[in-house]
């Protein structure tokens, strides 16, 4: 039997057609925890046309403050990342990497636009503007500890690229698939549908020489493997199981001296933030992020 999120992938390309409107309701659940939606419903088409017009509107909103933001940037030294997918999808906030020595005029160049500084943390600062919410990374981190070094991502794997007919600066689709399986495994713990088709339509031998230079290949190794045993029959969201994290762990502690000096910084994280504690539950409840 077809699970359902091969069902899912077949429907949003083209092979597989739900068979009713309980099917669709099925798969569009998933959708929504995989981040598939809107290519979701693009794909299905009639019976969900109010649904389809929300999440266009959704999407369009995104992408205009994203522009907003992109020209605020102008001339700094940033780039979006974890914004670029094989297939249109709505994000809940929008993330940027910036220079260290950039973030106070990005900080001040965003107040102008109408954004509000709303959370202030070692190595990133949330901004929000009528709900949309804007992460300056100086390095991708979690809980304060970081899991790669952004000062080498934003000098030797960033381009411009046009979003919805402007340019913006960005990382290239190679980094972004290895930011990806990063993120997924060491933040989230959880891999979704869209993560493996990002893979499966993105991988090349020019991803690897990424992940290799940028010292997180174990991670890019844990979403292939993953995404293989979707092909046979594992459902999505998939939530990485303790052995499989506890590899990942101690293989980026071995190698990377910069997540390597930053543990200690999540014992600061669960004593300083009032929330932590429900943070963490979270992260252990959750279906998807």
């Amino acid at each position: 039997m077809v699970t359902a999120s091969l069902r899912l992938l077949g429907a949003i390309e083209g092979w597989y057609r739900p068979s009713g409107l309980g099917e669709v309701l099925e798969l569009g659940g998933l959708a929504r925890l995989n981040k598939l939606y809107l290519p979701f419903l693009r794909a299905v088409g009639a019976g969900l046309d109010g649904e389809l017009r929300l999440e266009e509107a959704r999407f369009s909103w995104y992408v205009t403050n994203a522009i907003d933001v992109a020209r605020a940037l102008s001339g700094l030294d940033y780039a979006f990342f974890k914004f670029r997918r094989p297939v249109d999808h709505v994000s809940v906030d929008l993330d940027i990497l910036i220079n260290s020595r950039d973030v106070s005029a990005a900080v001040t160049r965003l107040r102008s636009l109408g954004f509000s500084v709303i959370v202030g943390e070692p190595y990133t600062v949330t901004l929000s503007r009528r709900g949309f919410i804007v992460d300056l990374y100086t390095h991708p981190s979690f809980a304060w500890v970081v899991y790669m070094n952004g000062e080498d991502v934003l000098r030797d794997f960033t381009e411009d690229f046009e979003v919805g007919g402007h340019l913006v600066k960005g990382l290239s689709r190679e980094a972004e698939l290895v930011v990806y399986a990063v993120h997924a495994i060491y933040k989230e713990h959880i891999i979704l549908l869209i993560d493996c088709l990002t893979l499966w339509r993105w991988f090349s031998g020019r991803v690897i020489d990424i992940a290799n230079t940028l010292g997180v290949k174990h991670s890019l190794d844990i979403l292939a493997s993953t995404c293989g045993e979707v092909l046979c029959g594992t459902e999505t969201p998939m939530r990485l199981g303790i052995a499989t994290l506890a590899r990942a762990y101690a293989d980026k502690a071995l190698s990377d001296p910069i997540f390597r000096g930053t543990p200690i910084n999540i014992l600061r994280y669960l004593l300083t933030r009032r929330d932590a504690g429900r943070a963490v539950l979270s992260r252990l409840t959750r279906r998807s992020y």
